[in-house]
C-alpha cells in the first residue's frame, strides 16, 4: 500500500490546506519520523493570519508547525544514538554549524538556520517528516507524545529565563500570560524565583497563569496608560521588579517593561513584535537597565526533558486543547482568541 504524507500547507493569509504530499527522503545524517503531536504556536497563528512573523515572509507554499514529536521510521547512515522506533522529539532548527555563531556555540544566531517552518524549512505538521538526526531528542519512557511536543515552547522559555539571569529569590513581572509567558512563570519559579506577577488583556489566560505558577496577577484594560500600569505592578508587587519578561511584544508592554523594571534590572524581549517600536530609551539608559533579546532555543532541549521527566516541571495542565489534523484551521483560530493555553494537533 502506497504511503500517504497529509500535511497543512499555508499558501497565504487564511489559505490553509491539507494536502497529500510525497513522503521525505532522508540523507546520512538524518532521520525520518512519523509525527505524532504537533503543538500550535502563536508563530502559526501569525503566519495563518498575516501571511508573516518577525522577519520570516514565507514566498511559497509552506507546511506550518514546529512542536513535533514522533517516532523514528527510517535512519541515515551515519546516525548512531537513535534506532527505529525511538521516540523523539523534534528541535526545529538545522544550523549550518560552520558560521562565526555557530562555532563559537550560539547555534540559535546561525546565519542559515533552516528553521523549521520557515521559508528555508518546512514544517513538522505531517505525517511524515525528516529531521537532522543531531537536534532529535529521545524521550524518556515517562513523558507522553505531547509532552514531547510541548517541549518545543518550554525550551524557549528556558533559554529565555537563562538570559533573564532568573535566580533565587527574584521578583519579576512577566507581560503577556500566553503559553511562552507562563512557560516563562513556570521556568522561573523551578529556577527560585520569590514573586512573579504576570499580566494580560485574557482573563482566562490570568486565571490559568494563576493556578500554575503565578503569585500576582493583573488585567490589563485599554484605558489604562503606561505610567497606570506601572504603579498598579509597583503596588501588587510591593515594589520594582528585578527582571521583567515582555512575553507578548506588544509596543505598550515593551514600553511599561523599561518603565517599571527597578534601576540595575533587565528587561528580557521574548516576543516577537513589530519591527519599530517607540520606547523610553534615555530613561532606561540611565538606569542602567539591560535590555536584551531571546531567540528561540540554545541547549535547553535536554534540560526541558529532563525537568519534565523528574516532575521538577509539569507540562500536563499546561496541555487544554486537543484536536485531529483535518481540524487544524480551526484549532488556530481558537488559539488567535486567547482562549486556549496549549493547544495539541494529533496526526496518524
Amino acid at each position: 500500500m502506497k504511503m500517504t504524507n497529509y500535511a497543512a500547507v499555508l499558501y497565504g493569509p487564511k489559505d490553509l490546506r491539507i494536502e497529500n504530499l510525497p513522503v521525505p527522503e532522508i540523507n546520512d545524517n538524518e532521520v525520518q519520523i512519523k509525527i505524532s503531536c504537533v503543538g500550535i504556536c502563536g508563530t502559526d497563528v501569525k503566519m495563518y493570519t498575516t501571511g508573516k512573523c518577525g522577519l520570516e515572509v514565507p514566498t511559497e507554499p509552506m507546511v506550518i508547525g514546529h512542536e513535533g514529536a514522533g517516532i523514528v521510521t527510517k535512519v541515515g547512515a551515519k546516525v548512531k544514538h537513535l534506532k527505529v522506533g525511538d521516540r523523539v522529539a523534534i528541535e526545529p532548527t538545522a544550523p549550518c554549524k560552520s558560521c562565526e555563531f555557530c562555532v563559537s556555540g550560539r547555534y540559535n544566531l546561525c546565519d542559515e538556520p533552516a528553521y523549521c517552518s520557515t521559508p528555508a524549512a518546512p514544517g513538522n505538521l505531517s505525517q511524515y517528516y525528516k529531521h537532522v538526526a543531531d537536534f532529535c531528542h529521545k524521550l524518556p519512557d515517562n513523558l507522553s507524545m505531547e509532552e514531547g511536543a510541548a517541549v518545543q515552547p518550554l525550551a524557549i522559555a528556558i533559554h529565555a529565563c537563562n538570559r533573564a539571569g532568573i535566580k533565587l529569590g527574584t521578583n519579576m513581572v512577566i507581560l503577556g500570560a500566553g503559553p511562552i509567558g507562563v512557560l516563562c512563570a513556570i521556568t522561573a519559579k523551578a529556577m527560585g524565583a520569590a514573586k512573579i506577577l504576570m499580566t494580560d488583556v485574557v482573563q482566562s489566560r490570568l486565571d490559568i497563569a494563576k493556578q500554575l505558577a503565578a503569585d500576582y496577577t493583573l488585567l490589563i484594560k485599554k484605558e489604562y496608560s503606561d505610567e497606570e500600569v506601572v504603579d498598579k505592578i509597583k503596588a501588587l508587587l510591593g515594589g520594582r521588579p528585578r527582571v521583567t519578561i515582555d512575553a507578548c511584544a506588544f509596543p505598550s508592554a515593551q514600553r511599561v517593561s523599561m518603565l517599571v523594571t527597578k534601576k540595575g534590572g533587565t528587561v528580557l524581549i521574548v516576543g516577537v513584535g513589530d519591527t519599530t517600536v517607540e520606547v523610553p530609551l534615555s530613561g532606561t539608559v540611565l538606569r542602567e537597565i539591560d535590555v536584551k533579546g531571546s531567540n528561540r532555543i540554545l541547549n535547553t532541549y535536554g534540560p526541558a526533558i529532563a525537568a519534565v521527566s523528574s516532575g521538577a516541571i509539569d507540562l500536563k495542565p499546561f496541555i487544554t486543547h486537543h484536536y485531529p489534523m483535518e481540524k487544524t484551521e480551526e484549532a488556530i483560530l481558537l488559539a488567535k482568541t486567547g482562549a486556549a493555553m496549549k493547544i495539541i494537533i494529533h496526526l496518524n
